[in-house]
């Protein structure tokens, strides 16, 4: 084990590129450069809220000390770091935004592992860098609590993601118009310490590619692959590797569909090349299962980040990265072969995870449309998704009539059926007993099997508005108890979370609605 201080950082992906080295944070256009070397900015009075430590432990690094604390706040660095902020562009709702960069992330350095591999450790919150554009590369504590609890939640729910290592108050207040409205206020700041293998993203190649930078998206292109997929080689690597990194993005969504988790702003920038969920911003779990749910304000005109559009929308980026990348193909073929792909390997997936859901033993003739009724059952009665799932997976094999099932499933409803809805849920339920019966498992292990993929627990907006609320009149007991019930989704240990969104929430800025800067 040892300190963030004092222990030798490697800087591969530094070493490896050009970048600006001038170390002006002043927010400019750096083309040629894959990055700009910048200091993160001092802070007033740092103060750790909370510290990771499983992942610490897995990492090897000590709890932090006083010159820790300093690292951890921006005010000093280890002398092996060479802090930079990435340079990189994207596709925003759909347009092309152009160079975009870390804003307000800075890059530490890589913290090596024993194995020869590395994590890559990153302030989010810690200053001006070039890529700020108009903003101060500031973090409120709203924001920096939200992206610390998720990570660790998304973690623990078994969703690939980054992580979080530390949540630090700086003692400083940061301006925001938190639903730009035009009404500015001052808030508490923080700063997370995000962990990852890689923050490299879809808009690091798009960069690259638009500014027609061919010799350094290719050895852009042969470095990830040496570092991340050693393990493909031959003439068609490039290939390999844009398949793999379509089958871990379909690996993801299922996983973000499968715990109700909407990510709110999956812009090309917002993708990470290694299928991990990154950058958490305007996210939500579902509460009522609602297929158009979108928590991003900005995202309201067109829904185009809702909750059941998150697998085209992944198609959608895959096919952006697929352009970027396509320069370095003779013939783009095979490459548009693969993209085209998406769709059966996203599917074969998605109704695998269903049947995981559903506690069936396997995928037989006839599942998919049971489960198509049921997602249609689901999006109709829009029922509390996670109250849901935990009531059918102890449903009582012997109940069978309309008006036990009504009762039965009652606890997961925000609005009462009509007799329509209460004939459809009826009908689907008796197909779905219908199905277990043939299993050819018994009634325990399906129930395992649903226990092991339906959450008991979800990080509810609502949950995270209040301990926000209450840290920031100095209260930390809501947030130390969301800590621990995170660790143990599937758990019963934390009951007094299991309940329906509460009326009050429904409105409420900074739960039910959200923006960018959240």
């Amino acid at each position: 084990m040892q300190h963030l201080s004092t222990h030798k950082f490697v800087n591969d992906f530094t070493e490896a590129f050009d970048g600006d080295q001038s170390g002006d944070p002043q927010p400019r256009q750096t083309p040629g450069v894959l990055y700009s070397r910048v200091l993160p900015s001092p802070v007033r009075q740092p103060k750790l809220l909370a510290w990771t430590t499983d992942l610490a432990t897995e990492l090897g690094i000590r709890e932090p000390d006083e010159n820790d604390l300093n690292i951890l706040g921006g005010n000093a660095v280890n002398p092996s770091m060479k802090p930079y902020a990435a340079c990189y562009a994207g596709h925003q709702f759909g347009n092309w935004a152009g160079q975009l960069g870390d804003g307000r992330a800075i890059t530490l350095g890589e913290w090596p592992l024993p194995d020869g591999k590395s994590w890559e450790l990153q302030l989010k919150g810690a200053g001006l860098t070039p890529y700020s554009r108009r903003a101060d590369g500031r973090a409120v504590l709203r924001s920096s609590v939200r992206e610390y609890l998720m990570s660790e939640a998304m973690f623990h729910l078994g969703v690939p993601t980054t992580r979080a290592l530390s949540l630090v108050a700086t003692g400083d207040q940061v301006r925001r118009d938190m639903f730009y409205d035009g009404r500015p206020a001052p808030e508490p700041g923080a700063i997370v310490m995000r962990a990852a293998p890689s923050f490299l993203r879809f808009g690091n190649f798009e960069m690259l590619s638009a500014r027609k930078e061919y010799e350094n998206l290719q050895k852009l292109v042969d470095w990830t692959i040496e570092k991340f997929y050693p393990e493909l080689t031959g003439a068609d690597k490039t290939l390999q590797w844009f398949k793999k990194v379509m089958e871990s993005t379909a690996t993801m969504v299922v996983d973000w569909l499968r715990v109700g988790f909407v990510h709110g702003v999956m812009n090309t920038d917002n993708m990470s090349i290694l299928g991990l969920t990154i950058d958490y911003g305007p996210f939500s779990f579902l509460d009522a299962y609602d297929l158009n749910f979108s928590p991003n304000t900005t995202d309201h005109p067109g829904l185009r980040y809702a909750y059941g559009k998150q697998h085209s929308i992944a198609y959608w980026n895959l096919s952006c990265l697929a352009n970027a990348i396509s320069p370095l193909f003779e013939d783009p073929k095979e490459l548009i072969s693969t993209v085209e792909s998406f769709g059966p390997v996203f599917f074969e997936k998605f109704y695998s995870m269903k049947a995981d859901k559903m506690g069936l033993d396997e995928l037989v003739t006839g599942d998919v449309n049971l489960i198509d009724d049921f997602e249609n059952l689901l999006a109709s009665v829009q029922p509390d998704m996670t109250i849901f799932y935990q009531l059918l997976g102890d449903l009582p094999e012997d109940l069978t009539d309309t008006a036990g099932v009504n009762a039965y499933f009652t606890p997961s409803f925000y609005h009462p059926l009509s007799e329509i809805q209460l004939a459809l849920f009826h009908k689907n339920i008796i197909a779905y007993q219908e199905r277990l019966a043939k299993n050819t498992i018994s009634r325990a292990v399906s129930r395992s099997k649903m226990k092991a993929c339906n959450p008991r627990f979800i990080l509810r907006n609502y949950l995270l508005y209040e301990a926000i609320q209450e840290l920031e009149k100095g209260e930390d007991q809501l947030f130390k108890k969301l800590q621990k019930a995170l660790e143990t989704p599937y758990s019963k240990d934390h009951d007094e979370f299991f309940a329906l969104r509460p009326q009050w929430a429904n409105e409420q800025p900074g739960s039910a609605t959200l923006s960018c800067s959240s």
